[in-house]
Order: structure tokens, then sequence, then C-alpha cells
């Protein structure tokens, strides 16, 4: 899967925002907020293929949390992602 095109992290006011950028993907209905761990996340993946393995990987090597809890948030947020439009097959 990978982040789709026009889709991309901006900060505003110190809070991390998803913004759509471009005519295609003007849609104000859904604004995607984002905490510090989905945001360092997004910043690694964003424009490359990655999978939900791949993000446990980043989590684990980044913070001190188990494989086990990695996975589950990793499938969440992933779960997430798709249902906001931001990311694709």
């Amino acid at each position: 899967m990978r982040t789709k095109k026009g889709f991309n992290l901006r900060n505003v006011c110190g809070e991390e925002f998803i913004v759509a950028e471009g005519i295609e993907n003007i849609d104000f209905s859904n604004i995607i907020t984002m905490n510090e761990t989905s945001s360092f996340l997004w910043k690694a993946v964003a424009g490359k293929e990655f999978t939900v393995d791949s993000l446990v990987r980043l989590l684990t090597d980044n913070y001190e949390v188990t494989r086990e809890v990695a996975k589950k948030d990793a499938t969440k947020l992933v779960n997430d992602w798709y249902k906001a439009g931001i990311i694709e097959e």
C-alpha cells in the first residue's frame, strides 16, 4: 500500500493534519489529525510502498513498545487511514 498522492502532512498552530492538496482531493467533510506517533509514521512512509509489518518495525525500532502492541496499533492505524481515504493498495 502507499499514501495517496495529494495528501500531505502539515503543521497548523502546533497540530499535525493531513491536508488534501489539488483540485481532485478537495473534500472538507473529513479533517484528519495526527498524533505524534501517527505523524512520525506518515512522514516515514509518505510516497513509498509500505506494509503493516514495516510500520511495526518503525514502531519497535523507535519506541519502547512490544511487537504485539505495535502490530495492533499499526493495523488499526492502517484501517483508519483506509477509511479516511488517504492510502491505497
